[in-house]
C-alpha cells in the first residue's frame, strides 16, 4: 500500500480527465499545492519581509547581502523597484544603479538575472524589466511564491 494514497488517487484522476502521464499529473498537483499554501502564509511573509528589510537595509543601502535564499528574494524585489519596466538599460546604467544600493553590484545583478527578474540581451548588453513575473518550480518556487504574490 502506498504511503500517500489519497493524493496518488488524486494524480490518477487528473491524469484521466487531462490525459497527463502520471510524472506530469503529480508535478502541476505539487505546483497546485505551493500556491494555495504560499497564499495561506501571506501574513507570515509581510512579518518576515518587514524584519528582513529592517535588517538588511539600512536608509536605503543595503547592508549587506543576505546568505539565505528567502531573505534574498525579499531584497531583490525591493531592488527591483528602482527600475523603470519601459526602460532598456545598458550594463553600465545597471551598475550604477545597483551600486547605489551595495558595492557588490556584480552579484546582485546576477542574482536578478538568475531569478529572471531583470532579463539580459547577451548579445547587446541590454537589460530590462520582465514584464510577467516567469514560471516558477521547484526550489525558486518555494523561495518566491509567497513574495511574488505582493507583485502580481
Amino acid at each position: 500500500m502506498t504511503k500517500h494514497k489519497d493524493f496518488k488517487q488524486l494524480v490518477r484522476h487528473r491524469m484521466s480527465v487531462t490525459g497527463e502521464n502520471f510524472t506530469s499529473a503529480r508535478a502541476a498537483l505539487l505546483d497546485d499545492q505551493g500556491r494555495h499554501r504560499a497564499a495561506a502564509t501571506a501574513p507570515e511573509a509581510e512579518a518576515f519581509r518587514a524584519k528582513t528589510l529592517r535588517t538588511f537595509m539600512r536608509e536605503g543601502r543595503l547592508e549587506s547581502i543576505p546568505t539565505k535564499r528567502k531573505a534574498l528574494v525579499v531584497i531583490l524585489l525591493q531592488l527591483l523597484a528602482a527600475f523603470d519596466s519601459d526602460r532598456t538599460y545598458s550594463e553600465k546604467d545597471v551598475n550604477s544603479i545597483l551600486s547605489a544600493f551595495h558595492p557588490d553590484f556584480a552579484r546582485l545583478r546576477r542574482e536578478l538575472i538568475d531569478y529572471r527578474y531583470l532579463e539580459r540581451n547577451a548579445h547587446t548588453g541590454q537589460y530590462w524589466v520582465n514584464s510577467a513575473l516567469p514560471e516558477r518550480r521547484g526550489n525558486q518556487l518555494q523561495e518566491t511564491a509567497v513574495f511574488e504574490e505582493f507583485l502580481r
